[in-house]
């Protein structure tokens, strides 16, 4: 017999070829959505820069209406920054047109930035789980390959009524294929679930720290009124 990775494939059982095909199935799966999130970071971070500056500027001159406008743009959408900044002006002025009091007004946008952050931060989670479920499972799913192998295996020695080497290769090989394929997979998964997570954990970050200068923001021009 050899081992090459095409002759094992041909001479596979058919429950160690389907693991295969369902492991292969998966590591794709973690591997689109590790990228599709990586493009979603990139764009969130390439849009909060550009606009960053400018909504500095204009908040710094007291332009709140024109900070407004500008975040809410449908283009400035996919930036967490953005986003949370319009969420906190847009909630600070509809407490000032409800006739709140200063004290309101500021909590009604300190919880604006909160919901926007919150929305923001389930939309970067999206696909997460999945890659968590393929990290936790594709080991488990690989000892059914493994389980398939040793019955080859010992289907083999009743065949040829021997425990020989020849008459359990296959079915040997079968396992440890299935079960390395199985733990290469999770480590794919686990890989890419950690790094997101960090992505994701460093945007929640960022949009706290901007949900705080935007309260303290507004507690500043409230003083300067005073």
């Amino acid at each position: 017999m050899q081992f090459g990775l095409i002759q094992m494939w041909n001479e596979m059982a058919w429950l160690a070829r389907s693991v295969s095909i369902i492991l292969i199935f998966l590591s794709v799966v973690s591997i689109y959505l590790f990228i599709e999130r990586q493009l979603v970071f990139a764009r969130a971070r390439r849009k909060s820069k550009q606009i960053a500056p400018k909504l500095a500027e204009l908040l710094k001159n007291g332009k709140i209406q024109e900070a407004l406008t500008l975040s809410s743009k449908k283009e400035n959408k996919g930036s967490h920054l953005s986003r949370v900044t319009a969420a906190g002006i847009k909630q600070f002025l509809e407490g000032r047109e409800a006739n709140l009091n200063l004290e309101e007004q500021i909590e009604t946008a300190r919880r604006g930035c909160e919901r926007a952050s919150t929305i923001f931060s389930q939309e970067l989670n999206r696909g997460l789980n999945t890659v968590a479920t393929i990290a936790t499972s594709a080991p488990f799913i690989g000892l059914f390959g493994t389980i398939g192998g040793i019955i080859n295996a010992f289907r083999g020695m009743a065949l040829t009524g021997s425990g020989g080497i020849g008459a359990v290769s296959q079915g040997i090989a079968e396992a440890l294929l299935t079960t390395a394929f199985g733990i290469g997979v999770a480590i794919i998964a686990l890989w890419c679930y950690n790094f997101l997570s960090t992505k994701i954990e460093i945007c929640g970050a960022e949009m706290s720290n901007t949900s705080s200068e935007i309260v303290d923001f507004f507690m500043t021009q409230a003083e300067k009124k005073v």
